[in-house]
């Protein structure tokens, strides 16, 4: 159980997740000051520091959190009552959004570190992301929407074709169109060019 402390500690790491990634994401990691973040979260540059240390690992907590927030939404659809069709349909524009963001994220982040942050990506993907991805293709299979003798390993690879597609057209202006020829894409990511079996 947390106490009052923690509770406020608690409260105040959240709002400086939220300010950070705000800023980090409009600006890029080396136009946003510590000073800035202190600001729009409420608290003051010490507390950051005491709480994160440096700027770099901020940024790199605030964007492991942010994407914690987006598998709990991914996590949220994978066992909600709509259908496997729809789930899949849902949860490929909020990865196409996702990615998209993060594609512009990492030029902006400085060369020297960045490849802490692929590593620190990579681990992210092993630990959470894949494991996330193996519940949906189990449960594709149950449903009747996956063939069982596909392995995890294809259906990511297929599943992530189709992402960089869904990617690649989710600029500004496509996006609408990318969400309504979303119905043509996944008829074609369940039964092929061969159609239904």
């Amino acid at each position: 159980m947390m106490n009052g402390y923690e509770r406020r500690k608690q409260k105040k790491i959240e709002q400086i997740f939220s300010a950070s990634i705000e800023l980090f994401f409009k600006y890029g990691f080396q136009k946003v000051s510590v000073n800035e973040i202190a600001h729009k979260a409420n608290v003051s540059p010490a507390t950051i520091y005491n709480y994160f240390g440096t700027k770099e690992q901020l940024y790199t907590d605030s964007l492991m959190n942010w994407l914690d927030k987006q598998l709990a939404q991914y996590e949220d659809i994978l066992n909600s009552g709509l259908s496997f069709l729809e789930k899949t349909k849902k949860i490929m524009l909020l990865e196409a959004k996702n990615l998209k963001i993060l594609a512009d994220e990492f030029p902006k982040f400085p060369s020297s570190d960045l490849r802490g942050l692929i590593q620190m990506m990579d681990g992210y993907n092993e630990q959470k992301v894949v494991p996330f991805f193996k519940k949906f293709v189990a449960l594709g299979k149950q449903e009747g929407y996956i063939r069982k003798d596909q392995s995890e390993e294809m259906m990511m690879r297929y599943f992530t074709m189709f992402q960089n597609e869904l990617v690649r057209n989710w600029e500004g202006s496509n996006q609408k169109r990318t969400t309504e020829n979303m119905d043509q894409l996944m008829e074609l990511f369940f039964y092929g060019i061969a159609g239904r079996a």
